[in-house]
């Protein structure tokens, strides 16, 4: 297969790129000797990497809405509803979200999975029994979802020994408490006697006082820890004064730490209050995060359940939001790679287009960033393998039977 004419982001000028043995066997400057098929300037993105998801509640709003909007309610919504969660319907809605992702072009997906009390029993076989199915499509990582609290106990070990043994990652929310650096260093050190690379939800809230991500590199340079560190969300550092938060980057930075900035979700969700106009966007620092060498990326987050009511698994609906949201254009320059080629390296996998490659990319619609973002890309082609796909988001009526919405 020999594609024409094409437009590639970050690069001048049009392509022409040949695709054979399901990998790209060239890619140069077009040259218009009319062979191939000609995408009239179209842009051509590597198939986009989606670096924090939550699998595991996907769906369930139309069963357990959020009752207000808000996070306590998201909390309150999602515990009651973990009676519910069986292996059957966890892998129901764990299945229908990756169709839909499949859809859109994902290649691969880092999920948190709640996995409190009794849930790992059902949550983590079935994630597993999912990667499996998945794999060639998909590449699927898991991540454990618990207060870190938990680690500080023999609770936490055995959490530990289950997650290394379906190569999952540590992760937990930690809180603003006294005992909060004890907690860090227990898991650190679980996390290093096992092997295991760690991702962290990190101050989701609006309260300048919440400073666990300086805790977190305090943590990681005191313990030596050296594998790969990701904190999520990191809101707070929006509300704190520009000293605080610069300081607490230059730290980062220092430990090697990397952020996911989830801006739909936390839109959704921070400064609501009933009959008022929210103030506060809930956004982390992005721009002072890459100035500083930070690694940075942008994901999905929760997907039509009580923490965000909306979504679809579609990065490609994340970077268009996240431009616009954390204003990464005038000039774009190069922030594809938040959901590309960073969350790619972040799960130990790849994202790009050059010769000898993969061919898994996305044709979109618009020769420009301006063009593709200006509209919704419901008529993208997504090539896997070398191979255009015929698959399409499944019907929403699929999960009527899963999520109890009357026939």
């Amino acid at each position: 297969m020999k594609l024409v004419n094409l437009t590639l982001p970050g690069r001048s000028g049009r392509y022409d790129l040949l695709v054979e043995g399901g990998r790209i066997a060239s890619l140069g400057p077009h040259s218009p000797d009319g062979s191939g098929r000609d995408l009239a300037g179209r842009m051509v993105w590597p198939c986009p990497i989606d670096l924090h998801t939550h699998l595991d509640k996907g769906h369930i709003t139309p069963r357990r809405p959020n009752p207000d909007g808000s996070f306590p309610g998201a909390l309150e919504a999602v515990h009651a509803d973990h009676e519910r969660w069986t292996a059957a319907d966890v892998t129901a809605r764990m299945t229908f979200s990756l169709q839909c992702a499949y859809a859109h072009g994902t290649r691969a997906i880092r999920t948190h999975l709640d996995s409190l009390g009794d849930l790992p029993r059902s949550t983590w076989p079935a994630f597993t029994r999912v990667a499996e199915e998945w794999a060639g499509r998909i590449d699927l990582q898991a991540v454990c979802l618990v207060p870190t609290e938990l680690y500080d106990g023999t609770a936490g070990m055995d959490l530990v020994r289950l997650v290394a043994e379906h190569g999952g990652l540590l992760g937990g929310f930690p809180l603003m408490t006294p005992d909060v650096e004890r907690q860090l260093a227990c898991l650190f050190d679980l996390a290093g006697r096992h092997g295991l690379d760690v991702d962290l939800h990190v101050d989701e809230s609006m309260d300048p006082s919440a400073r666990v991500l300086d805790l977190i590199a305090d943590a990681v340079r005191s313990t030596g820890f050296d594998r790969p560190v990701v904190c999520g969300h990191c809101c707070s550092l929006a509300v704190q004064d520009e000293a605080t938060a610069l300081r607490t980057l230059d730290k980062v930075a220092d430990a090697g730490l990397a952020i996911v900035s989830l801006p739909m979700c936390n839109m959704y969700l921070q400064d609501r209050t009933p009959g008022r106009t929210p103030r506060l966007r809930g956004v982390t620092l992005v721009h002072e995060a890459r100035a500083r060498g930070i690694p940075v990326a942008f994901g999905s987050d929760n997907t039509r359940d009580p923490f965000y009511a909306y979504g679809d698994l579609d990065p490609v609906e994340v970077f268009r939001e996240a431009v616009r949201i954390a204003q990464l254009d005038h000039p774009f320059d190069g922030w594809l790679d938040t959901v590309t080629t960073t969350p790619a390296r972040l799960m130990g996998t790849t994202s790009q287009i050059v010769t000898g490659g993969p061919a898994d990319f996305i044709i979109l619609e618009g020769r420009s960033f301006s063009e593709v973002l200006s509209r919704p890309q419901v008529r993208r082609q997504v090539v896997r393998q070398g191979q255009f796909i015929e698959a399409q988001p499944p019907l929403y009526e699929l999960l009527d039977p899963i999520v109890g919405v009357p026939v």
